[in-house]
């Protein structure tokens, strides 16, 4: 890879993200040695501009089925930052969190809307009530200011909350009101989390396939939308490297 701009995107699921490795060419990488054995499944690619790889949390060999939520995300991404440092004698000049998730009628969503994160990650499933710990347990961690594109994107703003439930607690209820979170879904707060000890910036681009406070089960909701949250997560993501190839070559 040339030293143009270096993304690194991290994504849950295999439909989510086969669109999008697909779009951008990306061919096979090998991850380190260390995670060898592990699902972590890597590819790389130049887009407009950037420098791209790629990382998905990969199949559970046990259950046949993709890893989501917050212990495959943070393991992904130190497998992928682990080779970027290694292979590519670089560290990513930004990490994107790409993915579908859950939104609120309350806040105005609609399915099919893409969401740049703004200002920060939450959790609101880790409730840890020891002097010192609920600020670790509601992680809090700064999203990288992407606002300059969410308009030339047609994309929204907002609090992106994580937790490892599909479903919505009443206690998860209550912390998120709080929080004022308007994007819930399973890895973006480990990412950041990741993000934050490699000193790397962090942004996520989250599309809605269900709305949470809609009566239809969010199960239902997810399948029937995920193929067109996948579609508008390869468009948009897209979008986003070219103008990020845009801003961070001219610093480069």
């Amino acid at each position: 890879m040339s030293e143009q701009p270096l993304v690194l995107i991290v994504m849950a699921m295999e439909a989510e993200a086969a669109p999008l490795r697909a779009s951008l060419g990306a061919a096979p990488a090998v991850p380190p040695d260390w995670a060898s054995s592990l699902p972590v499944r890597l590819a790389v690619a130049d887009h407009a501009g950037v420098d791209i790889v790629l990382v998905t949390n990969g199949t559970d060999p046990r259950t046949g089925v993709d890893c989501i939520g917050s212990t495959a995300a943070a393991l992904a991404t130190q497998v992928a930052l682990d080779h970027t440092r290694t292979g590519l004698g670089r560290r990513p000049d930004l990490v994107l969190t790409v993915g579908t998730a859950g939104g609120w009628n309350r806040a105005g969503a609609s399915i099919g809307d893409v969401y740049l994160a703004w200002d920060r990650f939450v959790c609101h499933d880790r409730r840890i009530d020891l002097p010192g710990f609920n600020a670790f347990g509601r992680a809090d961690l700064p999203a990288a200011d992407l606002r300059a594109h969410a308009d030339a994107l047609g994309c929204r703003l907002g609090v992106v909350t994580t937790g490892d439930s599909l479903d919505e607690s009443p206690e998860d209820a209550a912390r998120i009101l709080a929080s004022g979170a308007e994007v819930k879904e399973m890895e973006a707060a480990a990412v950041a989390w990741i993000g934050s000890l490699h000193d790397v910036p962090v942004g996520a681009v989250k599309a809605i396939t269900d709305l949470v406070d809609s009566p239809v089960a969010t199960a239902e909701q997810f399948s029937a939308n995920l193929a067109t949250a996948a579609d508008a997560l390869q468009r948009t993501t897209l979008a986003l490297l070219a103008r990020l190839g845009e801003e961070i070559g001219a610093d480069v």
